[in-house]
């Protein structure tokens, strides 16, 4: 495989993945976290005048529900820990080949394609290691 075909076909190829998982993990979290956020803040306001809204004690449970349905999605998705492993993944491919297509320390040598797919591969490589190892992991699990 030459250069211009490994970057293509390997490097882009993984960085535009990276950004896209990231952005949609993103989207994930933090929608639903503002699903939370404005569901808890209804509760109050609700409870103060549940004996002239009807069925307010009911529409209390349903936003108590949903709360608790957005949070356990969160957690078990982990959605915010894969936007943020996933940015730092792409942002650390882009660096590598910035730095290699500039011809930059440490790719101003002979062996700077060798060096760079190296350091490319082991960078996915560590974070497929860390993906498998959090998928392994309980939601609540504690490491030790």
């Amino acid at each position: 495989m030459n250069k211009e075909q490994y970057l293509k076909d390997r490097v882009d190829n993984q960085i535009n993945w990276y950004n896209k998982k990231s952005k949609s993990n993103q989207m994930w979290f933090k929608s639903l976290r503002i699903i939370e956020i404005v569901s808890a803040a209804i509760i109050p306001f609700v409870a103060g005048y549940s004996n002239s809204i009807p069925h307010g004690m009911v529409f209390i449970g349903v936003l108590g529900v949903i709360i608790a349905i957005c949070a356990a999605l969160t957690a078990l998705n982990k959605y915010q820990e894969n936007w943020l492993v996933y940015r730092t993944t792409c942002e650390a491919l882009l660096q590598e080949k910035f730095l290699f297509m500039t011809n930059a320390k440490p790719y101003n040598n002979e062996e700077a394609f060798s060096k760079f797919v190296t350091r490319v591969e082991s960078l996915l490589s560590k974070e497929n290691t860390q993906w498998a190892r959090s998928v392994k992991e309980k939601p609540n699990s504690k490491s030790k």
